[in-house]
């Protein structure tokens, strides 16, 4: 019987990426999305009966509840939660109003802690789980104007941590990957001059692919000996 993933912010940049990778290990993936529609429905339409799209903000707790309910009504069981969904909201801190903190952690964080909740009695049912969270480079080294991203982050792997000390004794496994520079949309903003920037600071003189993350997560999918860890493929900014 195909394994069953439900991976959320899933139609673009690294959510993509990891869907397009589960698929391609025979797993079935439910796509999370909130705005995307055109999207997602490509998305179907690329990878046919091995997934399907469900449109919800992860950073609410009744349509959380309701991918998870979709998720089993089509699949029939979830063995796999991958918690990719998030924004960031670039400025100084000062400039920090409640609503972005707020937005932010909630989109972030909040959202890891809801949809956990909500998988977990199937987990604890099956006697088994995998839970890989998405954070970043800043929840380990922090980044200046991104101080509430980066709490959301630091947060995300702190979690994974105690979650897995938990949830260890009922085989559930939880990691996060938590990458380096990306291209992905959400770093669409940086100039040319930004991303030589990068690369100059980049041991391996290159910023990443959202394949690069999806091959992790596909790793730490059938990895059953590995629990508890932020792993950061970063080229070597970070180390």
């Amino acid at each position: 019987m195909s394994r069953v993933a439900i991976v959320t912010g899933a139609t673009r940049g690294i959510g993509k990426s990891i869907c397009y990778e589960l698929v391609k290990k025979g797993i079935k993936v439910v796509v999370n999305y909130r705005k995307s529609d055109d999207l997602a429905s490509k998305i179907q339409e690329e990878l046919g009966d091995m997934v399907r799209i469900y449109k919800a903000d992860v950073s609410k707790r009744n349509e959380v509840k309701g991918l998870v309910d979709f998720t089993l009504k089509e699949f029939g069981n979830i063995d796999i939660l991958v918690n990719n969904a998030g924004i960031d909201q670039e400025g100084m801190f000062q400039d920090i109003t409640d609503e972005i903190w707020n937005n932010v952690i909630n989109v972030n964080l909040y959202s890891v802690f809801c949809l956990t909740q909500e998988v977990l009695p199937t987990f604890l049912k099956n006697k088994s789980g995998c839970i890989i969270n998405i954070s970043s480079i800043y929840g380990i080294s922090g980044g200046a104007c991104a101080v509430a991203y980066s709490a959301s982050k630091a947060g995300i792997d702190g979690m994974t941590k105690a979650l897995a000390k938990e949830l260890g004794p009922s085989n559930i496994r939880v990691n996060s990957v938590a990458p380096g520079c990306i291209n992905t949309d959400m770093n669409s903003y940086l100039s040319e001059a930004d991303w030589k920037q990068v690369i100059e600071e980049t041991p391996l003189r290159k910023v990443g692919e959202g394949i690069d993350i999806a091959r992790c997560v596909s790793w730490l999918v059938d990895d059953e000996f590995t629990t508890g860890q932020v792993i950061s493929p970063n080229g070597g900014i970070v180390i």
